[in-house]
């Protein structure tokens, strides 16, 4: 899939992610994942079902779904550049990634997020009706640890 609008071009072909600025991103400037290696965002890519938002070639934006194409789908990675925020990309991004044709059907789609409640509120994400229910192991300075060994 691959749409163009307004000089930006929307795509799930994982030969057009740029590796290295999803790196870049996700290491210097997101909360989730400083630090993360190179090797771990290659990884992630090669195993998820992606997306970007392109500006001629430069990748400026990505998101990516960690799921089975069956059941489940947890959206992981989701960013745009801060100069292109508020353009509105990352509404359409969220439109077509959940209606992609490998994510219909699905039992449970799930993210986390410290900031973007009112983006994600509005393609009916929620909080979790009974996160009791909820349990996760949680490595801190998992990828300041990887490094050091």
């Amino acid at each position: 899939m691959e749409i163009a609008e307004d000089g930006f071009i929307f795509s799930d072909d994982k030969n057009r992610i740029d590796p290295q600025a999803v790196h870049h991103y996700l290491s210097k400037e997101s909360y989730w994942a400083q630090d993360i290696p190179l090797e771990v965002v290659r990884r992630s890519i090669e195993n998820s079902l992606c997306f970007g938002i392109y500006k001629e070639a430069r990748q400026i934006g990505f998101a990516r779904w960690i799921t089975d194409r069956a059941t489940f789908g947890y959206l992981a990675d989701v960013y745009v550049l801060p100069e292109y925020r508020g353009l509105g990309l990352s509404k359409k991004l969220m439109s077509l990634m959940l209606f992609h044709p490998d994510l219909q059907g699905l039992r449970r789609y799930m993210l986390g997020t410290q900031d973007a409640h009112g983006l994600y509120a509005q393609f009916g994400f929620k909080a979790v009706e009974h996160p009791e229910r909820l349990m996760a192991i949680v490595v801190a300075d998992a990828y300041k640890q990887a490094g050091d060994q």
